[in-house]
């Protein structure tokens, strides 16, 4: 049978009150006390009842985190970041997959808060009209790597625009002028378009033409990178450097332009934007502009503990700074 808290104050030979103090970690409890009802929890292998503590206290410990694909390489420092902090302050957390589908993001967001979670990490792309109609509840919501439109929703992330802008002018500072993008959805105003607007912003500085026949949209995958790098390198002419919106296309570009009898950095430089694990398992190594994305995370969800103890909030949409990654995969061009 069940264990229960009345087991556990019988066989402790104290109050239901003290075995709930000592479960709660409420300081209020004798050394000595505390030590009886910790080894009568262990002799009887009681498990405090979570559900029966939520409806008490009315919270559940408990933070729901939605991501967009949880097999991206992106995420995984991210997810951790976020771990780490809830921990620190004693939350579990209810981990998500979305698979990139907005219908599916906006019912795990509606069931994560049914199941009365005290807070809510979303780590999706584009924030609808349906998101923004999802997240008007009590719960607090924090928007961890995208942000809302206006700064609706507590966010944090990186300036994409600026991130692109930096890497497209490392390869105008090293010569280059023929530089072609693999982006990501243009319809994705926020990192999408967001990154995209940032090489061309880049070009135009330089007084670059645009060539729309050098910009390859697709999902940030490494098989969108390896696949329009093909069609890339098919063209009339070929661009000396590529800037990848993501590291994942970046290496999927690097194998494509491998397979092609290419080498990288001398025929063709790469940069992207992420500095993922996978960005120095690559041959040559990556250069990149490097996005926290632990950082992300562990400031998303300190942000979330603010929220939810009403603590003072300076900024609510914090923007953290990036910076370049130097490494083997830019060169530059002599001519």
């Amino acid at each position: 049978m069940t264990v229960t808290i009345y087991d556990v104050a019988r066989e402790a030979k104290v109050s239901l009150a003290t075995v709930s103090r000592v479960v709660n970690n409420n300081p209020n409890v004798k050394p000595t006390t505390r030590q009886r009802v910790l080894q009568a929890i262990i002799r009887l292998g009681y498990r405090p009842n979570a559900v029966a503590r939520g409806l008490a206290s009315k919270k559940t410990t408990t933070i729901g985190v939605v991501i967009p694909d949880i097999s991206r390489a992106v995420f995984p420092d991210m997810v951790r970041g976020i771990e780490d902090i809830a921990l620190m302050y004693r939350y579990n957390i209810i981990l998500c997959n979305s698979d990139q589908n907005e219908a599916k993001e906006i019912r795990l967001i509606n069931t994560l808060l049914e199941k009365q979670v005290d807070g809510l990490l979303f780590l999706g792309e584009r924030i609808t009209e349906e998101h923004l109609h999802a997240f008007r509840t009590s719960v607090p919501v924090v928007l961890c790597g995208t942000s809302a439109p206006h700064g609706a929703i507590p966010s944090v992330d990186i300036h994409h625009e600026q991130a692109a802008y930096d890497a497209v002018q490392l390869l105008i500072e090293y010569g280059h002028r023929s530089i072609a993008m693999l982006s990501g959805d243009l319809h994705d105003p926020l990192t999408g378009y967001a990154r995209f607007h940032g090489y061309k912003r880049a070009l135009a500085d330089a007084k670059i033409p645009y060539r729309d026949e050098w910009v390859r949209t697709g999902k940030y995958r490494y098989r969108d990178g390896f696949l329009n790098t093909e069609r890339l390198l098919q063209l009339p002419e070929k661009p000396t450097a590529l800037f990848a919106c993501t590291d994942e296309m970046a290496i999927g570009a690097i194998h494509a332009m491998q397979d092609a009898g290419l080498r990288v950095p001398d025929d063709i430089s790469v940069i992207s934007i992420g500095n993922i694990t996978l960005a120095e398992m690559v041959r040559p190594l990556l250069t990149t502009v490097a996005q926290q994305m632990y950082d992300i995370g562990a400031v998303s969800m300190r942000l979330l503990t603010k929220l939810i103890h009403d603590e003072e909030i300076v900024q609510p949409n914090i923007i953290l700074e990036h910076h370049l990654m130097m490494r083997n995969s830019v060169a530059r061009l002599h001519t």
